[in-house]
């Protein structure tokens, strides 16, 4: 089916201006889906269980959706409610950067779509391409029953191929439910087929059975045959919005979301997987990278004090393997940076976010003018996107270079 996105759209706002001796890849950027993207494909014995908005007796909106608690919606008041198109326009006229208020929100509630609009987006925040992960199918993982996980995952997997399969610059990671291991393997086979160039998985997975299992062996061989990178989305795989009370928004963004792609970090990279499949290569998205460097000292660390313990045997300390198979996304973290310090620039993937609020859309260029300070124009150029392409499979224009 052909896609929404008109794939010879390009770049040619004043902020590709600024970054146009880069090749710009967005290796973390969301999509809004329409309502019906689970209705209108999942198997009609789980439509009584999609994820929904209900409405309580004080009037009061509720995100429900299977195996995790009841959120609350809170929708921007409308004279809160930011112009789009206004906004560009006055930054265009300034030449210069505007403010925008992101505690407000509501500019970040209406963007993200899947129309024309997206690459207009794109284009004002000079980006040449993207890897699209959900917004809504972010739960995708969050029943504890396998069977629904499939079902979810499949749907929105469906839903993307059919909406972006015709572009050149967006480029969405198919979901895979990894408790049902079987059922895993067969449908990365199928993405494999039907061209995606990624797969993602949550970092916490509800069977009981952690990365590190040899049970994944059989998805590691699927992934490694295919040649498809694996990612994982923070705060995926449980419910991200855990703690309540003061501080709440806090301690789920920093604990409960981007500090769960530790784990499987460290499950690979602990566990021999890269001994026995040393072309499997992974990624943590949207959970920065400045945590990075004291985990490969304590995995090292461990490794060296406990290896009376340690099994299997690895051929080389946890680290190691990092630098041979991690990446690492991160926005507009100063400290996230460093971690080529320790890696080299080549682990190190930048996204947008776009459109979350904690993203660096649509003030990307000054972010990278912030973070890369000091820094080489190579480095800059592996960092901002040749580093994603490589993971990802994208070309890179000529005019450019690896």
């Amino acid at each position: 089916m052909t896609g929404h996105l008109d794939k010879a759209a390009s770049p040619s706002s004043s902020r590709k201006q600024r970054l146009k001796e880069f090749f710009v890849v967005s290796a973390d950027c969301h999509v809004n889906e329409p309502n019906d993207v689970y209705s209108a494909r999942i198997e009609p014995k789980f439509k009584d269980r999609l994820p929904r908005i209900e409405v309580d007796e004080k009037g009061r909106k509720w995100f429900v959706a299977e195996g995790i608690r009841p959120s609350r919606i809170r929708e921007a008041p409308r004279d809160e409610a930011i112009d789009v198109g206004e906004f560009k326009q006055q930054a265009e006229r300034e030449g210069a950067r505007p403010h925008l208020d992101k505690t407000k929100g509501a500019m970040f509630q209406r963007q993200g779509g899947f129309g024309p609009e997206r690459y207009e987006d794109m284009d004002y925040d000079g980006v040449d391409a993207e890897i699209v992960f959900p917004n809504k199918g972010l739960v995708n993982w969050q029943s504890p029953d396998p069977e629904h996980n499939v079902a979810m995952c499949r749907a929105w997997t469906d839903w993307a191929h059919e909406t972006f399969s015709d572009s050149a610059r967006s480029f969405p990671c198919a979901c895979i439910a990894p408790a049902d291991i079987p059922a895993a393997v067969k449908e990365v086979e199928r993405v494999a087929a039907l061209g995606f160039r990624a797969v993602m998985m949550p970092p916490l997975v509800r069977n009981g059975l952690g990365y590190n299992m040899p049970e994944y062996d059989p998805l590691w061989a699927a992934l490694t045959e295919t040649g498809l990178p694996l990612c994982f989305h923070a705060g995926t795989g449980k419910d991200p919005r855990t703690a309540m009370g003061n501080g709440g928004a806090i301690l789920n963004f920093v604990v409960h979301a981007m500090n769960t792609v530790v784990e499987p970090v460290v499950q690979l990279c602990a566990s021999g997987v890269f001994d026995r499949f040393p072309k499997l290569q992974f990624a943590t998205i949207e959970a920065g990278a400045g945590w990075i460097p004291y985990t490969l000292w304590a995995m090292d660390h461990g490794a060296r004090c406990h290896a009376f313990w340690v099994s299997p045997k690895l051929q080389d300390l946890p680290s190691g393997y990092f630098r041979r198979h991690g990446h690492a996304s991160f926005e507009s973290e100063p400290i996230g940076v460093e971690l080529r310090r320790y890696l080299g620039p080549e682990s190190l993937l930048w996204g947008n976010d776009y459109p979350h609020i904690e993203g660096s859309w649509p003030h990307s260029a000054e972010a990278i003018e912030k973070w890369s300070a000091g820094l080489g124009s190579d480095e800059v150029a592996r960092i901002v996107g040749l580093n994603a392409a490589k993971l990802f499979n994208i070309p890179v224009p000529e005019a450019v270079g690896a």
